[in-house]
Formats: structure tokens, C-alpha cells, sequence
């Protein structure tokens, strides 16, 4: 095995995301052949890697693929001593992390994996994966609302990415975004004047509640599996997308001149200057003899360097209780 980060190796094997991880080994939570590791330390097979005393190994598990129905009140947290949370709420037997949020008084699909790589690629906001909602807000809505939630709202300081919107009933309306930002929908429609009422998100790309009874989960499917895997095979991760974007920056910097850099005056002393000494490089004050003005004035140089919604892919799973994790 070539040397690899520490949080990849901890998410390879299924114990927490790549972004987890790295909040761990900041608070000292793991360790490195019994020494305290830096973020960006590199691992092998031989390496002992333990996360709160617990030994790691990498491909120990086999990939575990489901979807829950989160009901509201349950928080999207890994944090087990958090009341309600999603791990103990959905009591799988085996350790697995959620991929993204949805806020504690949203409902509806979400994805649940011991793949931390399937996590950062569909979590990165530049692959433009789809997630739709339904909504109902507290009073009416029109046209002018449709248009100006479409067209991007102003939040937090940016303007919200062009979106799919459709008003499904007086109250309610549908939504595709492919952003990921904090409360995203809520805070639009406060921008707007409207309060959300209920929030159900029902499609995660080609993934949908496909009839999952509120609270439950099920596993995915063969061809649900390999249709995500296919989605997401081109997609950066997010430490790949942080290098490339450093890439871009440096290759667009102005290149740097190796010419020296001209001089531009003499000293009260009478030492030769190139920019007002005599012409014809006559002697100076000081007897020395100065360069022609028309070797003088070299400067280095510079160089240049809508969304439409989508049906779900079809198949059966198993599915269980998400409380007591048994399945349907």
C-alpha cells in the first residue's frame, strides 16, 4: 500500500468522513503509532492508526449503501451523545456517517454510508449534483415569488445559484438546487417575506424516497449503487478540487522577469547615475565616468500568463425500522 493521507485512510475504513476526520486528528483524537499525527500526515498498512483507542483497517468492512426517510427532529449529526441523533436514531449495525444535512425540522431522503469517498464527491458544491424538495410556506404564493426564488436569492452575503422552482399548490412549491449552503431554502424564502412550514427533501440525483414509510430506511439497490458510483466517478473530491484550484491560480500569476531591475539615482556624493548623468558619458563631479542614457533605461519585462427533475432508478431493496434497525 503507497503511503496515503491519514483522513483518507480513516474514511476508507468506514470509520467517519474525509472532513470528520480531520476535525479528529486536530482534536487530538487520533493516533499514529502511538504519537499524535499533523493533519496532512500520511499512513501505510503498517502504520497503527487508532481513533479514540480504537485500531483501524482499511477494506475491513464492505461498502454499505442506504436511505433513510429522516423524520423532523432528528439531528444530522455522527455525534452519538447528541440526543436524537441520526446514528442512534436509525441503530444500523455497522458504523456508518450521513452524507450532508438536512436541518433538524426538515424531513426526508438521506443517504447513510461507510464510503467516505462517495462522501466528498457528492458533497463538493462544483459537481452540481441535484437535490429536490417540496415546501409549503405560511401564506400564498404567486408567480413573482416562482421567478425570484428561480433566479437566485440573496443570502449570507452571496446571491443563491439559478434554480428550478414550480408551484405545486397554493402553499407549496418544488425546488432543485445543486448548492449546499446552510439553511439554503429557508433563508430564501425568508429573503422573499415567507416563513417554511415543512420542508421534505425527495430526491438526492437519481435517488428518491422510492415509498420509504417516514423514519425507515432501506439499502440501496445494485443499479442504484452503480448508477451513484457512475454519477460521481468524474467528480473532484474535495482535496483534489483545493490542489487544482492552487493549480489554476498559479498558472494565470503574471510570470516573473529574470532582468535585473534598473537604477534610478545617484548618491549626494557624486556617484554616477544612468537617469540624469551627463550624455556622451562624460565624467561626473565625483570623476567617474557615466553610461550613456541610451543604455540606461532597460526595464525588466512582464509576462502573461436549469435543472429539470429527474425519475428515481427503480429496483426493490430491503428496508428496515430505523428505530431498533430491524429491517422491513
Amino acid at each position: 500500500m503507497e503511503p496515503i493521507r491519514l483522513n483518507k485512510f480513516i474514511s476508507d475504513s468506514g470509520y467517519c468522513s474525509r472532513r470528520e476526520a480531520d476535525k479528529m486528528i486536530e482534536q487530538g483524537r487520533v493516533m499514529v503509532n502511538g504519537k499524535r499525527p499533523d493533519v496532512g500526515a500520511k499512513v501505510t498498512a503498517k502504520d497503527k492508526v487508532r481513533v479514540d483507542g480504537n485500531l483501524l483497517e482499511v477494506n475491513a468492512v464492505e461498502p454499505v449503501y442506504l436511505l433513510l426517510n429522516k423524520p423532523a427532529g432528528i439531528e444530522t449529526t455522527t455525534d452519538t451523545s447528541q440526543r436524537d441523533n441520526i446514528i442512534s436514531f436509525t441503530n444500523y449495525p455497522e458504523r456508518i456517517f450521513p452524507v450532508g444535512r438536512l436541518d433538524k425540522d426538515s424531513e426526508g431522503l438521506i443517504i447513510l454510508t461507510n464510503d467516505g469517498d462517495i462522501v466528498n464527491k457528492i458533497l463538493r458544491a462544483g459537481n452540481r449534483h441535484e437535490k429536490e424538495y417540496v415546501v409549503t410556506v405560511d401564506r400564498p404564493i404567486n408567480q413573482d415569488f416562482v421567478e425570484k426564488m428561480s433566479g437566485g436569492v440573496s443570502i449570507l452575503g452571496v446571491n443563491t445559484k439559478k434554480c428550478f422552482v414550480a408551484q405545486e399548490g397554493p402553499n407549496k412549491f418544488r425546488i432543485i438546487l445543486t448548492q449546499g449552503m446552510n439553511r439554503q431554502i429557508r433563508r430564501m424564502c425568508e429573503a422573499l417575506g415567507y416563513e417554511v412550514q415543512t420542508l421534505q427533501r425527495t430526491r438526492i440525483m437519481h435517488l428518491s424516497l422510492n415509498k420509504i414509510p417516514l423514519g425507515q430506511w432501506r439499502n440501496m439497490t445494485e443499479p442504484e449503487v452503480a448508477e451513484l458510483l457512475r454519477l460521481v466517478a468524474g467528480s473532484t473530491k474535495t482535496e483534489e478540487g483545493s490542489v487544482g484550484k492552487k493549480r489554476a491560480a498559479e498558472a494565470s500569476a503574471p510570470a516573473k522577469s529574470n532582468k535585473p531591475k534598473p537604477r534610478t539615482g545617484g548618491s549626494a556624493a557624486g556617484k554616477s547615475t544612468r537617469a540624469g548623468g551627463p550624455k556622451g558619458g562624460k565624467s561626473t563631479a565625483g570623476g567617474k565616468r557615466d553610461k550613456p542614457k541610451s543604455q540606461s533605461s532597460a526595464r525588466g519585462s512582464r509576462g502573461a500568463s436549469k435543472g429539470s427533475p429527474k425519475g428515481a432508478a427503480g429496483g426493490k431493496g430491503r428496508s428496515g425500522a430505523a428505530r431498533g434497525g430491524k429491517r422491513r
